[in-house]
């Protein structure tokens, strides 16, 4: 009863020394910064400890921020100070007497070989920070993704939608510029659509996605930017991680991360190969009116789709750090698929006066993809300041694709189709970035991309003929070439609680599209001045609000400029324009964040004007096509320029963590898109109110199972042509961590209802159509997960909560102690102090 008496007067005495008031010494600032030996990479969340000499239970201290900078207040006085990180070796200095302001300059901390053993890290939940030009998103133990492409993931991220047919879109604009660490990639491919549906889901660490880009991105896409971080890890020793999955439709693949590091070299690889099946459908039912608006003839069209895609990819690399100040990373990326398709058309035609014809059409495509990118990267610190450095990157990249089909159409051979295309990429990029004053920061840098891309598209009618059809051959040989050359330079600082960053970007665009047999040319040179502001206001650690304005260009793509008709139908065409200009948008975005206990919101106010706006209109090219010995029109789908659309919305993130094992993510997006421009003399004038809502519940069920649940409402749409119906879907998913969380076997079901279908009408003055259509059905997928010299990371701090963002306005941003990590140190030192004083009072002997 003494002994326990006396632990409660010790806990009591302690903690209200810790506690006690400083008296009327002074308060003074203790700063540094914390990099990792070897690669002077910074170290964030490395803790700082100041101990009082004179009074040991005086403790106080403070966390470091991405750039592993620390800013701590203490009162006047001799401490004992040490800095500490997980699996590196602790820095310490002995009574030191701290008077003044001291900077304790940078520290090096470099790995403990005994205490790591060759552990890596990686996230249970998905997390989120913000940046004061964008949020990151950490992809973490996403269940209904697991086993999964890019593509999947990307549909999980705020902000982010991924449609019926693979297209990403960003806040509702599918104007999106896709990028893979931080620079344009082959390994999107010359489809980035198709190539972020081959990629396998566990080679992401983090998606960006950024709505308010500074001027040191690219100034493509009215919609902002998405950068794909993808896995490598640092940590001395091998350690990786092994993902295999099997699904229905009848899919199977093997993808692994692997890295190993010794001394001054880190050599890393994704390396996977994957199998799947994507059965899809779809049904298009038109009637066509004469000039007087009377019926003359429908047409009917089923189509049912059955895809094969398999194929592997590669992305191999050495890093090595030359000395304390710089580093250089050499990576090689490889990727093949050979991809088949099998689409059979049925179709039914009624003319005017009721009489019924049928026949039907067969389309079997091989698809042969080849990819290969070479990398360079060149980072040089001065005087071992991560914040003063010079970058330099180089690409280089080829890409061939190679499609042939044969169609036979009512049993007999129709047309033979042949696309070859072959891509060739240079990419140079060079930045330089200098620290002004205490919390300024000066950037300058250069970008240029050089794209060139030849297109030979080759079409044999077998029978009908060309003649009998009485069409235009549309066999031919692009040439398409794309010269950026751009320049930027930004300035950001934070003063108090207040932080901005400006600049300024100039681009130089030159494409040329050369149209061989045919002979048309066309040149198109623009310039453009591109200027980025970006504000943020914080009240305290739990409430800020940002405002960001930029201005941004939407190149038509070589796929829009291609005059080259698919084939995929008779009757309904896809046609490139090659007269298309850029359009040219402004955009302002307001945003507000409060953290409660247990919940965060984000929400933002967007407004974006753009002139010349890229649209797709359906017209009837007044040529016709033989079907069944009757006559059939032609309807064409392009991209044309139209006046100008203002788009404004509001978005909110929402994240509720009611217990340790339940957590709730939502996110709303509401926008109006007003269009007004005329094509042809037909006006096109259209006003669109859309959302879309999506609500991620996981929860852990006892033995320790994961259950997540998705639902995702896609709200109607609405152009000057067509209504497109709201799209429900829902997803299941299940996991259990085996091998004391080395290995996870998870369980998922992508659209459990089958719904994820687009259905749409289309009226124009002299046709109306109908159609409904489902790239893929309904799958099941499992997959087994096994981590070697890998664990999971409990949540650190705030940052661990799916919506738990880490306030961070920029590169110079102080950092305040994160409220749940740092309330766990001191819980730990008081632990230790407690500790002491109980064997100092009683010994063993007692």
């Amino acid at each position: 009863m003494k002994k326990l008496l006396l632990l409660t007067l010790v806990l009591n005495l302690t903690t209200l020394i810790a506690q006690r008031p400083q008296g009327q010494r002074p308060n003074i600032k203790v700063t540094g910064k914390v990099i990792e030996k070897g690669s002077g990479a910074p170290l964030e969340y490395a803790t700082l400890v100041l101990q009082s000499v004179r009074n040991p239970q005086e403790v106080t201290g403070g966390i470091t921020n991405l750039d592993g900078v620390f800013e701590v207040e203490a009162p006047a006085g001799m401490y004992n100070i040490s800095v500490e990180f997980i699996s590196y070796k602790t820095f310490r200095k002995e009574k030191q007497l701290l008077r003044s302001d001291t900077d304790l300059g940078t520290i090096t901390l470099s790995i403990d070989v005994e205490q790591l053993a060759e552990v890596d890290v990686i996230a249970e939940r998905t997390t989120v920070e913000l940046r004061l030009d964008k949020k990151i998103y950490n992809v973490g133990k996403d269940l209904t993704v697991s086993g999964g492409t890019v593509s999947d993931v990307l549909d999980n991220v705020p902000s982010v939608s991924v449609d019926v047919e693979g297209n990403v879109q960003l806040r509702g604009n599918d104007d999106v510029r896709i990028l893979i660490n931080g620079k344009p990639s082959a390994i999107t491919g010359l489809n980035s659509t198709d190539a972020l549906r081959q990629l396998p889901a566990e080679s992401i660490e983090k998606v960006e996605v950024i709505t308010s880009p500074s001027a040191r991105y690219d100034a493509e896409g009215s919609g902002g930017i998405i950068n794909i971080i993808l896995r490598r890890s640092k940590l001395q020793g091998l350690n990786g991680a092994l993902t295999t999955n099997l699904g229905y439709p009848y899919s199977a693949g093997i993808n692994g991360n692997l890295n190993y590091r010794t001394g001054d070299l880190n050599i890393f690889t994704n390396t996977g190969y994957n199998y799947r099946q994507r059965p899809g459908n779809s049904f298009n039912s038109t009637n066509f009116f004469d000039t007087t608006g009377d019926f003359t003839n429908s047409i009917r069209e089923e189509r049912d789709i059955e895809r094969e895609r398999k194929g592997y990819n590669v992305n191999f690399g050495v890093e090595w750090y030359v000395n304390k100040t710089s580093s250089i990373t050499q990576s090689i990326f490889l990727r093949s698929s050979k991809n088949s398709s099998e689409t059979t058309n049925t179709f039914f035609q009624t003319d005017a006066l009721g009489d019924t014809s049928s026949g039907f059409r067969f389309d079997p495509e091989t698809e042969d993809d080849r990819t290969f990118q070479y990398s360079l990267n060149y980072d040089k610190q001065f005087n071992g300041n991560s914040d003063h450095k010079l970058t330099f990157a180089f690409q280089y990249e080829t890409s061939d694709e190679s499609e042939e089909s044969l169609i036979i159409q009512n049993g007999f051979d129709s047309e033979s189709v042949a696309t070859i295309e072959d891509q060739r990429r240079v990419f140079m990029q060079s930045d330089y970035v200098v620290p002004i004053g205490e919390n300024g920061q000066f950037e300058l840098g250069y970008r240029g991309d050089f794209n060139k891309l030849n297109t030979d598209y080759d079409v044999v009618f077998i029978s009908p003929t060309i003649a009998e059809l009485g069409i235009t051959n549309p066999s031919n040989v692009l040439d398409y070439k794309e010269t950026i050359n751009a320049v930027y330079t930004q300035f950001g600082t934070k003063i108090k609680k207040f932080s901005f960053l400006s600049g300024l970007r100039y681009e130089s665009t030159r494409l040329i599209i050369n149209q061989i047999e045919t002979g048309d040319f066309n040149r198109n040179n623009f310039d453009g001045l591109f200027p980025t502001l970006n504000l943020n206001y914080e009240f305290n650690e739990m409430e800020s609000i940002q405002f960001g304005y930029n201005r941004r260009i939407r190149r038509p793509r070589s796929f829009f400029l291609n005059p080259f008709p698919s084939r995929s139908s008779p009757t309904n065409l896809f046609q490139g324009n090659p007269n298309l200009t850029p359009s040219f948008s402004n955009q302002v975005d307001f945003g507000y964040l409060k953290r409660y206990e247990k919940l965060t919101l984000n929400s933002s106010i967007y407004f974006a004007r753009a002139t010349d706006v890229i649209t797709f209109i359906t017209e009837d090219t007044g040529e016709d096509t033989v079907f069944d010995g009757e006559q059939v029109s032609i309807i064409r789908r392009t991209p044309v320029n139209l006046a100008k659309n203002d788009r404004y919305g509001f978005e909110m993130n929402a994240n509720y963590r009611p217990t340790k094992k339940w957590n709730i993510n939502g996110n709303v997006n509401l926008f109006n898109l007003i269009t007004r421009g005329d094509f042809n003399g037909q006006n096109f004038d259209a006003e669109n109110l859309s959302w879309f809502v999506r609500l991620n519940n996981k929860i852990t069920l006892p033995g320790k199972v994961d259950w997540q649940t998705r639902l995702f409402y896609r709200g109607p749409s609405e152009t000057a042509q067509t209504k497109i119906q709201g799209i429900f879907s829902m997803s299941l998913a299940f996991s259990k961590d085996l091998f004391k969380e080395k290995a996870s076997l998870a369980f998922n079901i992508s659209d459990v209802f089958n719904s994820q279908r687009r259905v749409s009408e289309t009226v124009t003055p002299f046709f109306n159509s109908d159609s409904e259509f489902q790239w893929r059905v309904r799958s099941f997928n499992i997959s087994f997960t096994y981590r070697f010299n890998q664990k999971k990371k409990r949540s650190q701090g705030r940052q661990g909560d799916d919506g738990g963002e880490k306030n961070l306005k920029d590169n110079k941003t102080k950092k305040e102690p994160n409220g749940s990590f740092f309330y766990s140190l001191r819980l730990a030192l008081l632990a230790s102090r407690l500790s002491f004083h109980i064997s100092s009072k009683f010994p063993p002997n007692q």
